[in-house]
């Protein structure tokens, strides 16, 4: 662990266009990490459309001044008095972060499998600081293994996935109309403008379907990354140092961004 108890960190300050500045970085405390979470050192985190989001203040504050980045690599440098010895984590291991970081585990939604509809979900980057920083803190039992055999930055982009990703509802009826008979049309993001009307015969008929993506639960990251560690996965990653992850999210925000963009410290 550090003996330096603080680092640099970006924070939503004044939610708003980035051409507004929304994002300062500071100097803050690293977070302690509570009895059941590790501390991380961060390696890499991909930018998000939904830190944009969060950022512009499309989707309202959960938290103010808030650390976006909800697909964190990075490093356990201290683990909660309270973490199970069992097969979790220890100083040293690879882990990732990802945008769901609590849920109650007892709603019927939880029980069913279903955690990421739980009335009491929080995330990480909206409800808790993120990965825009030197630390950040995750629930030991929402933290991941991460696969062997990729870098840090190609491993950042897998932590969250998605089909649609444009946050642009005009796209829909394209993307309906290229569906085959019996297809489905998955829209990823947590937020979307309005969709124009649709057309029975030309979008929906022929049993395709329409359906919204909340979250993905642990299990199905746990499952997609047990599968990137079987077939290798080819991740279009520009990076950006850390330091210009405002210049990011406005390369982002202005479409000049091909892939899934990574910060490295």
């Amino acid at each position: 662990m550090a003996t330096n108890r603080t680092m640099t960190a970006w924070q939503v300050r004044r939610p708003g266009p980035m051409s507004t500045r929304p994002l300062e970085r500071v100097m803050v405390d690293i977070p302690r990490p509570a009895g059941d979470e590790l501390l991380v050192a961060v390696q890499a985190c991909g930018v998000c459309r939904t830190d944009l989001h969060v950022t512009e203040g499309d989707l309202p504050v959960h938290r103010r001044d808030v650390t976006p980045g909800h697909e964190v690599v990075g490093e356990v440098v201290e683990v909660g008095s309270a973490v199970g010895p069992q097969g979790q984590f220890s100083v040293g291991d690879r882990v990732g972060i990802a945008w769901l970081r609590h849920t109650c585990g007892v709603c019927r939604f939880c029980v069913r499998g279903r955690e990421n509809l739980c009335p009491e979900s929080r995330y990480t980057g909206w409800d808790a600081d993120g990965g825009y920083a030197e630390f950040a803190t995750v629930p030991a039992d929402f933290a991941h293994r991460l696969p062997t055999g990729y870098s840090d930055s190609e491993l950042a982009p897998l932590l969250c996935a998605g089909i649609l990703f444009a946050p642009v509802g005009e796209l829909v009826l394209p993307a309906l109309e290229a569906l085959d008979r019996g297809g489905t049309l998955a829209i990823a993001g947590i937020h979307l403008s309005d969709i124009p009307v649709l057309n029975y015969q030309r979008h929906l008929f022929y049993e395709r379907q329409l359906r919204s993506v909340t979250s993905n639960t642990r299990a199905d990251a746990r499952e997609f990354l047990a599968f990137a560690e079987q077939h290798r996965i080819a991740v279009s990653h520009p990076t950006y140092p850390v330091d210009q992850a405002d210049r990011a999210l406005t390369d982002l925000a202005d479409g000049r961004i091909a892939g899934a963009a990574v910060l490295l410290p």
